[in-house]
């Protein structure tokens, strides 16, 4: 499963909705679907233009969990 993290990464920026949203030019609603993570899809558009505000990549507002950790809620240890 794919998640967006941007609640993170604002955070870790100590930025708010508001200004990302001024920054981007993105719909205020629509940084809020994004940050409480209520929507299953995002445009490459609206990617980059987070990716420049936040001067980070696509990697650092998307990332990729495991079955095996959303099963188990801990990650599991791999098999050598």
């Amino acid at each position: 499963m794919i998640r967006i993290v941007l609640a993170s990464r604002l955070g870790e920026r100590r930025w708010t909705q508001k200004k990302l949203a001024q920054e981007t030019g993105i719909r205020a609603a629509t940084i809020n679907e994004l940050y409480h993570e209520m929507t299953d899809n995002i445009s490459l558009e609206k990617l980059d233009k987070i990716c420049k505000a936040l001067k980070c990549s696509p990697g650092d507002i998307l990332v990729m969990e495991t079955d095996d950790l959303l099963a188990s809620g801990v990650p599991q240890r791999q098999k050598k």
